[in-house]
């Protein structure tokens, strides 16, 4: 049961009243998430407890939500209160389109919205939740924190408002209750009508009076093909004391992927790879800049488990994505390869304006570019910043060491390095 007050609202417009004083913590995960995202933001710690101070005391006004905006007025030490707002990007109409049609192809997902819960693949698919950077405070009051203590306040109690219900971010992002789930019942229509009109499918089958018989029985009809796809696992509810739901989610897709390659392939693909080498390939998987609270969870666990850094586990993903195992490998294993295309590769560098590669086992290194010669015959380009013996994976590998040295693709999707003053690339504490 909602504990919040009914709110007055058109369907892109919706004005909250006052929630009052209370202390505890955000309960869901994507208000936990909402909370992080301030956090990140915020340059002084102290404005950050004097806003958590001013939610929990009751000091923010009725909050009126727009596609992009929050609204509030907030009390502080002057008796007029302050005009404070956060802004949020909205998103576009084609990721709307993929958010909407990612939630219809799950009838879990419309019913889990419908019981105002938000599942993670969903929020994940589209980046519905805020990443670092994304809000931005505003503010009447003389204050130039970033955020100051009233936009911190008002972004406390959003966070309230989004644990009573998931739709308040939708509107957030442009789109409002009673719009979204029209648009998903228009998307829940089609798709059953294609389904009612779709011929079933012609599979050979056995008579139930043939097959107990006694005697001798008919031969077992062969097996129902495969799936085009694996299936989405249902949302799990976030229950007290109840696992992790990522982690459920997270090991029932991994489970329904397995099984799917099992049975169309005949094989397991990551049966063969060591715990460290399935850790990077999660990672791997997931976004790798803006990730949401819910990857960085991801992350943190599996520093945990493996017993390595954020930064170890970032370099290797930025291998895995370069290429794969494969890449992996090139990462962590340094070997002597045989004469050959190694041998041609200095003086081919040195032809195209390249010289100066000083060559160490299967590795060529110059001040900031490195190339490294792979067990598969291919070269994978490395950079580090000057000065530094600090190589991350860049670039895709080939079998031209001067293509891989000069092509850079434009959305490189490795994870960025640290600066060489700056933090691990994904803050775990």
């Amino acid at each position: 049961m909602s504990t919040l007050p009914t709110s007055r609202h058109d369907d892109r417009r919706r004005t909250f009243p006052p929630l009052g004083a209370r202390s505890e913590a955000t309960g869901t995960w994507w208000g936990g998430a909402w909370v992080t995202a301030l956090e990140e933001l915020a340059l002084d710690p102290a404005r950050l407890a004097r806003g958590r101070a001013y939610a929990a005391g009751g000091h923010v006004d009725a909050i009126t939500v727009t596609p992009g905006r929050i609204t509030a007025y907030v009390h502080g030490s002057r008796p007029r209160p302050y005009r404070t707002q956060l802004r949020l990007r909205t998103l576009s109409d084609e990721v709307w389109e993929d958010f909407l049609d990612g939630a219809a192809e799950d009838p879990a997902h419309i019913a889990a919205l419908l019981d105002k819960d938000l599942p993670h693949t969903l929020a994940d698919r589209v980046d519905l939740l805020p990443g670092p950077g994304d809000l931005v405070p505003d503010c009447s009051c003389p204050d130039d924190g970033y955020p100051c203590k009233h936009a911190a306040a008002l972004c406390y109690q959003t966070a309230r408002l989004l644990d009573e219900d998931p739709f308040v971010l939708l509107l957030m992002r442009g789109r409002g209750e009673q719009e979204t789930l029209a648009a998903l019942t228009r998307r829940n229509s089609a798709r059953m009508a294609v389904e009612r009109h779709s011929p079933a499918p012609d599979l050979p089958t056995v008579a139930a009076r043939e097959a107990v018989r006694t005697g001798a029985r008919p031969a077992l009809p062969p097996p129902f093909p495969a799936p085009e796809r694996p299936g989405h696992p249902p949302a799990p509810p976030a229950m007290p004391g109840a696992p992790d739901p990522l982690a459920l989610d997270l090991l029932a897709s991994e489970a329904a992927a397995r099984a799917h390659a099992l049975l169309t392939t005949g094989e397991d693909p990551v049966a063969a790879l060591s715990t460290w080498q399935d850790a990077v390939r999660l990672a791997a998987a997931h976004p790798g800049s803006g990730m949401t609270s819910t990857t960085r969870a991801l992350y943190a666990g599996l520093c945990r488990a493996t017993g390595r850094t954020a930064t170890d586990l970032a370099r290797a993903v930025a291998a895995w994505r370069q290429g794969g195992s494969a890449g992996l490998d090139v990462l962590e294993t340094p070997w002597d390869p045989p004469a050959g295309p190694f041998d041609r590769a200095r003086p081919a560098l040195a032809a195209a304006g390249h010289p100066g590669f000083r060559p160490w086992r299967n590795q060529l290194s110059a001040p900031t570019s490195q190339l490294r010669y792979g067990r598969d015959g291919l070269w994978y380009p490395y950079e580090s910043d000057p000065g530094r013996d600090d190589w991350w994976p860049r670039g895709r590998p080939t079998r031209d060491p001067v293509e891989a040295l000069e092509i850079r693709p434009g959305a490189d999707t490795a994870p960025d390095r640290p600066s060489p003053a700056g933090p691990a690339p994904y803050d775990l504490s």
